[in-house]
This record gives structure tokens, C-alpha cells and sequence, in this order.
């Protein structure tokens, strides 16, 4: 049976940033800008990361049809569920917000730990916001 499936992304998988076409697109049924609690960071490799840190982080609640695009998107965010201790990211469920901070209900989330995003020489952006054109 199907389901709708929530993905909250920050980063390259935004409408308008360079993986939203090839792995988001294509089962999109709805979108909005929202809030998720954490802290984002920039890495030198050219795209974000975010952690579970205090503060918010803005982007953007994508609404499957179906859960079937995750295994596509778990292999660009090398996140491998049989082999968590061997992932780059972490998918979880946690909650998402509007942007006037109202709980919208929980959705996937990818997150790094906070010592790999150090060994990476990530940079902290404490506005909470990335965009490849304005990326530091």
C-alpha cells in the first residue's frame, strides 16, 4: 500500500538546487518552507550538513507519493540503513515546523554527527540557511 512520505531537506535535494530534479521531482506531490530544530553547516565539499544542535534550520517539507524514491536518495547521502556505523548521514523521523513555528507532524530528516562535520572543516551558519548560490 501507498503512503505519502515527508522529507524535510536543507540542502542540493531544495526545489531549485542541483539533486531536486534527478531524485525529488519525480514523486513530489506537494512542498512548503518550513523549520526544523537543529544547527546547519557549509562543508568545504559544497553542500550542508546538519546536526541536532540547538537552533533552527530553514528549508523546505518535500511530500512524496511513496517511500520508493528514499532508497535512490539514502545512496546520494551515503546513508546505508543495514550499515548505520558506515554512513555518511543519519535518516531519522523528527519533528518539522511552519515557518511561524506550529508543528506540521514529523518527517525524514538527514542529519551528521557533529565530529564528522569538524573533521570535514565544516562552517557553522548560524542564520540557518544554504543555498548553493550563496554558499560561502
Amino acid at each position: 500500500m501507498d503512503y505519502l512520505c515527508p522529507l524535510f531537506v536543507y540542502g542540493t535535494l531544495k526545489p531549485g538546487e542541483r539533486a531536486f530534479a534527478d531524485f525529488c521531482a519525480p514523486y513530489l506531490v506537494a512542498s512548503q518552507p518550513a523549520l526544523a530544530m537543529g544547527r546547519l553547516y557549509h562543508l568545504p565539499l559544497g553542500y550542508p550538513a546538519m546536526t541536532l544542535e540547538s537552533g533552527w534550520v530553514q528549508g523546505v517539507l518535500l511530500t512524496f507519493s511513496n517511500s520508493d524514491c528514499l532508497r535512490a536518495i539514502d545512496d546520494f547521502e551515503e546513508h546505508y540503513p543495514d550499515r548505520p556505523e558506515s554512513s555518511e548521514y543519519q535518516r531519522d523521523r523528527h519533528l518539522v515546523f511552519n515557518l511561524q513555528r506550529q508543528p506540521l507532524g514529523t518527517a525524514w530528516i538527514y542529519t551528521m554527527r557533529r565530529d564528522r562535520i569538524t573533521a570535514l572543516g565544516g562552517q557553522w551558519l548560524p542564520q540557518g540557511y544554504w543555498s548553493e548560490t550563496t554558499a560561502p
